[in-house]
């Protein structure tokens, strides 16, 4: 029913395949609109829209061992890394 399809891609102008199995997906979502971008563009524009979280260092309040978090460490508060924060939790459960 669905053939391969060769498209091109309306950022980079590179030819990209809309496959057979891709097709049908599309239709079973509802989607009555070809893919416009290629792969590699529709990623790149998906995490244009996520900006990279900022991480900071710190030292684990356990262990000692350097911890990268997505937080502004505090003086008032410990840090663990993730090996010894999962360890918590499960002696927690």
């Amino acid at each position: 029913m669905y053939e391969d399809k060769t498209l091109v891609c309306k950022e980079c102008g590179k030819e990209f395949v809309f496959t057979a199995g891709e097709q049908e997906f599309y239709a079973e979502k509802g989607f009555v609109n070809e893919p416009q971008r290629c792969r590699d563009c529709r990623q790149a524009r998906k995490n244009a829209a996520h900006p990279q979280r900022e991480m900071y260092t710190a030292v684990c309040a356990a262990c000692g061992k350097e911890a990268r978090v997505p937080f502004q460490p505090r003086e008032d508060r410990p840090v663990y890394c993730s090996e010894c924060f999962a360890r918590m939790k499960e002696e927690q459960a």
